[in-house]
């Protein structure tokens, strides 16, 4: 989330090599843990579906090598697995029992089932010169099971271990920031901040490696928001302890830090809460005040209303519409809200309550008669008040953004805070009343404004970003003015003024992320982008006035579903085979490997598309993931071919040759995405398997040779690099 920084990166790349923090344990294990977990558990998908396929126990060359390759595939990725594992064992004492004993259960459910899918060890020549192989389907079952197992504990404790490295973090952070609060000397107080200061960043890399394992994009959105907090807090604790330590009787410079440490210490506590997953007792949850949420759920239960799922209680329905008027009225009661808004807002409330009686009216009738004509008035009522739903979030949204958009202009000058800093210098008491009463008006409006956006921002994500910026411009503005108020008493003071440009600093920086927020909010609004998903979540089918029924799953029958099981068992081997090659890879943020691991991810969905599992449901699904899919393609081979640029003529000559036959490919795919695939639906989908193996095979190909290509490269350059040093000594 651009609008809430991250401190220290917080990537999962954040350094792990520095131990000057004293702690043993690499946080990067979970990482590399869930990397294996990622390669590991669609292997074992993989031999569950061989060994379930209703096929005669007879199979070909081609299906017995396929066996076992899956086979050794799995034993390699459980090694991997249990190395990690025990290297956590040997980090964590009290947990290494547990965690041995179920790498040593992987480490023999591995083997089992490289030995059940060995073709040397298990096969026998039938009379017709095929192979038998997996009769014993049994001890394939109980091994992959054991695996699943074994694997699941060993995550489950490598998280347990994670959890009470953060919590224990946190502790000494607490105890540190105690002594912090006492301290009485300059030379005290420096070396209890060093201490601080490492201990800080070593919860900086805990916490950066949480966030990015977090799959609940509102936990992560509230784990950035509190790192944020801390990030900035260290800096404010920094020089507002140093002012109190100069001007010990200063009352105003005592207040300016008590803030601080306070707004550190909730920060603090939020993370454990996200880490350990429990909530604070009387926190509420933001969602329940959204306008959007409100909304969107009401327009679910009228729309149910059409298909006769379910019916709620005419008093409930209302209930419901009043519970969102009643937050409405934030944007009615404000004084902020232009005449013309507030009275096209008090409009459209009106018009929905109406709308609601009429519908319900209108559907009670429909029980009754049970007629086309009634059915269809019904259709027409639900239409009329979804529209004036999304007339009203539409007037809301654009209320709140246009007073948003306004502030950031009139105060983008920030004439306040270098008036207050002006004050300071000065030592005009009277001025500083004068500026303090400004900045407290702006910040009333800043925060009275980022009450709307949440309403308004469309996703749980950036309801948090909100609420986490109304909370800083609160308690920031607060902390601006007693330290303004520290430097007038103190005018020569330059720890005063350096305490007074950090608050400033803070102030504008949370006006800079509020500009990011609204562009954030205004592409969700505008279907730009969604709440912030992988990319197998496809959006739903659109509904139009014509056929407003949800469209029903593609039935295959049982013999069209055994071969597109079999061709997707291909496509799965190769989603895995795209992994490995872009483990070889050191930067993970390197384009070409960005987009073959999209692709590798999507293969793999579509994979489970072939076993009636994963998102992909209807035809429309189907139709957007080959889009998609071809997209993501062509946007490899761009990346591929900036790269050939940097190659010598032979090497460069080799890669396009390999780019040249992906194009096509991708070409060919999206003909097919433009043709309608109402009828012969799975004919289509056979079709498409095919042409996505025969991409995902250049893939792995492409991945390997550019990887191959770029460690020549970078040989070349480091011996080039010698060879002139070398020379340039003799000379």
């Amino acid at each position: 989330m651009a609008a809430s920084p991250v401190p220290g990166g917080g990537g999962a790349g954040a350094v792990h090599s520095s131990n000057a923090s004293g702690f043993t344990f690499d946080s990067g294990l979970e990482i590399r843990t869930r990397s294996v977990e990622q390669t590991l558990l669609p292997l074992v998908s993989q031999i569950t579906t061989l060994i379930n396929h209703k096929d005669n126990t007879k199979k070909s060359d081609k299906t017995l090598q396929a066996i076992q390759r899956v086979g050794q595939a799995v034993n390699l990725a459980v090694g991997r697995f249990v190395k990690v594992g025990e290297a956590i064992a040997n980090e964590n004492w009290d947990l290494k029992e547990e965690i041995n004993i179920a790498c040593i259960e992987a480490k023999q459910a591995g083997e089992t089932i490289a030995s059940l899918t060995d073709v040397t060890k298990r096969s026998h020549l039938e009379s017709d010169g095929q192979v038998t192989i997996l009769t014993d389907k049994t001890g394939v079952v109980q091994a992959a099971r054991l695996l699943l197992s074994s694997v699941t504990k060993v995550l489950l404790l490598a998280d347990r271990v994670v959890i009470k490295q953060i919590v224990t973090s946190r502790n000494k952070i607490l105890a540190t920031m105690e002594r912090l609060e006492k301290v009485n000397s300059f030379q005290e107080f420096v070396q209890i901040f060093s201490q601080f200061g490492n201990e800080m960043v070593e919860f900086a890399h805990l916490t950066g490696d949480r966030q990015n394992d977090l799959k609940d994009e509102k936990k992560k959105a509230r784990m950035a928001v509190a790192r944020a907090v801390l990030e900035k807090g260290t800096m404010m604790l920094l020089t507002a302890s140093k002012t109190c330590l100069r001007h010990p009787s200063c009352e105003s410079a005592h207040t300016n830090k008590e803030g601080v440490f306070d707004r550190m210490r909730v920060a603090l506590e939020k993370v454990t809460e996200i880490v350990t997953d429990c909530r604070l007792s009387g926190e509420t949850d933001s969602s329940s005040v959204s306008i959007f949420t409100g909304i969107k759920e009401l327009k679910v239960t009228i729309e149910a209303l059409r298909e006769n799922v379910c019916f709620e209680s005419k008093e409930n329905l209302s209930a419901a519409l009043e519970a969102v008027l009643e937050h409405v009225e934030d944007f009615t009661d404000s004084a902020y809200t232009s005449h013309e808004h507030r009275e096209r807002i008090l409009e459209l409330s009106t018009q929905a309550r109406t709308e609601l009686q009429q519908l319900l009216s209108v559907w009670m009738q429909t029980q009754s008669r049970k007629t086309k004509s009634a059915a269809e008035e019904l259709e027409l009522t639900v239409l009329k008040i979804s529209h004036s739903l999304d007339e009203l979030r539409r007037e809301l949204h654009c209320t709140a953004m246009q007073l948003a958009a306004d502030l950031l202009k009139f105060h983008a000058d920030h004439v306040v805070l270098k008036a207050l800093k002006v004050t300071g210098v000065e030592g005009n008491l009277e001025a500083l009343a004068e500026y303090a009463c400004k900045l407290s008006e702006q910040k009333e409006q800043l925060v009275e404004t980022c009450r709307l956006l949440r309403h308004i921002s469309g996703t749980e994500p950036l309801e948090i970003t909100c609420i986490h910026a109304e909370e800083t411009f609160q308690v920031t503005g607060q902390q601006i003015i007693s330290a303004a108020e520290t430097l007038t008493l103190h005018p020569s003071s330059k720890i005063a003024k350096e305490n007074l440009d950090v608050f400033c600093e803070a102030w504008e920086s949370q006006m800079n992320d509020m500009a990011t927020l609204l562009r954030e909010i205004s592409d969700v609004f505008e279907g730009r982008r969604g709440e912030k998903c992988d990319h197998l979540s496809l959006p739903k089918p659109t509904k139009n006035s014509a056929n407003l029924k949800s469209l029903k799953p593609d039935k295959p029958d049982s013999e069209e579903q055994a071969k597109i099981a079999k061709l997707g068992l291909k496509l799965g081997l190769l989603s895995s085979d795209a992994d490995c090659e872009i483990e070889k890879w050191e930067d993970e943020e390197n384009e070409i490997v960005r987009h073959g691991r999209n692709m590798s991810r999507m293969a793999y969905s579509l994979y489970l598309f072939t076993r009636g599992e994963g998102p992909l449901k209807t035809s429309q699904d189907l139709i957007h993931f080959l889009e998609v899919f071809a997209a993501e393609g062509l946007k490899l081979t761009s990346s591929v071919q900036s790269f050939s640029k940097q190659l010598k003529d032979d090497d460069k000559l080799m890669l396009l040759l390999e780019i040249n036959k992906l194009i096509p490919l991708c070409h060919q795919l999206q003909t097919i995405t433009k043709t309608s695939l109402q009828s012969k639906v799975f004919l289509k989908v056979d079709k498409c398997i095919t042409k996505i193996r025969s991409m995902m095979t250049l893939v792995v190909q492409l991945l390997s040779l550019c990887y191959k290509l770029l460690k020549k490269m970078e040989n070349n350059r480091w011996g080039s690099a010698t060879n002139k040093d070398s020379m340039d000594g003799q000379n």
